[in-house]
This record gives structure tokens, C-alpha cells and sequence, in this order.
């Protein structure tokens, strides 16, 4: 997370909960592939460009750059799913409960910052257990023309999101 960012650590039944919080500040249609385990989310895309060739941080190839904004409804979910590239999201409002492979629990409020490695074995899921939308303005690095995001089942360790 970014400088100027207060993380707090507790433990809970079991579970890692890391706190961030930050001071800070929806609506569009869905651009998110797979299956149909998500509600009460939606994505604008806000631009979106492609580089040819790899970038230092997505070796491997072209990469489209995707900026966009995320809204998770209260009570909503993104499902259990991973990203064939990196995230890096702030949240504008709303707090955003996350749950990991490894059962580790991450919340992060306004002005948080979040990042999400790429790959299948960096499963997660993401809630909003509030009652305002989690609105996260969000930039994906994915191989170039393929999903921001792929639906994958729960892990064994993880929990239920």
C-alpha cells in the first residue's frame, strides 16, 4: 500500500484481518468475464489503451491498460475469481472486505489502496458488508484482447466471501 496509509493487524477465529485506512470520497454496466457468482456489481470502464510488447511489471507479451470504476452494492460480492494480470485500485467510499487463498481477511476504507496479483493462485473475493456502495477506481494490466477478471471456485482455505 501507498505511503501515508495506517495498517492495523489483528487476529480472528483463525483468520489474519488487516485494516487500512485512509481519509477520502456509480453506476455503469459490467465488463467482468466468467460465470454468474457475482452480485450487485458493476464496472465503467474509463479508458483503455493497449502497449505492444511487455511492460516491466506483465512480462510475457502486449498488455491492454484498463482504467475503470467499480461499484459493489451493500450486500454485494465479486465472487470468488483471480486476474490474468495486475490490480491496483483506490476506494473512493465504501469499505471493501476481502478474503484470500489463504484465509486472510484484508478491509480497506476510503482512500485505501489495494493490490491484486495476477495468476490462478491468487485467488480472492471481494465484499461489501456496508450499507453505501464500495466504489473503487481501478487499473488492470491484462494480456492484450483477454478478461479483467476470471470466476474460479472457492478455495479450500479460504472461506466462504
Amino acid at each position: 500500500m501507498c505511503g501515508g496509509t495506517e495498517h492495523h493487524a489483528e487476529h480472528h477465529h483463525g483468520r489474519t484481518h488487516r485494516r487500512t485506512h485512509r481519509p477520502a470520497a456509480a453506476r455503469g454496466r459490467s465488463i467482468r468475464a466468467g460465470g454468474d457468482t457475482a452480485r450487485g456489481i458493476s464496472t465503467t470502464p474509463l479508458a483503455r489503451g493497449s502497449h505492444r510488447g511487455p511492460l516491466p511489471f506483465r512480462p510475457g507479451g502486449d498488455t491492454d491498460v484498463v482504467v475503470g470504476e467499480v461499484v459493489i452494492a451493500p450486500g454485494g460480492t465479486t465472487g470468488w475469481h483471480y486476474h490474468p494480470g495486475p490490480v491496483l485500485a483506490v476506494v473512493r467510499s465504501g469499505t471493501l472486505t476481502r478474503v484470500l487463498a489463504d484465509g486472510t481477511v484484508e478491509t480497506t476504507g476510503p482512500g485505501g489502496v489495494v493490490f491484486e496479483p495476477a495468476g490462478p493462485e491468487h485467488p480472492h473475493v471481494g465484499d461489501n458488508h456496508g450499507t453505501e456502495p464500495v466504489v473503487l477506481m481501478v487499473t488492470y494490466l491484462t494480456p492484450a484482447g483477454g478478461p479483467l477478471s476470471v470466476d474460479t471456485p472457492a478455495p479450500a482455505r479460504g472461506g466462504a466471501g
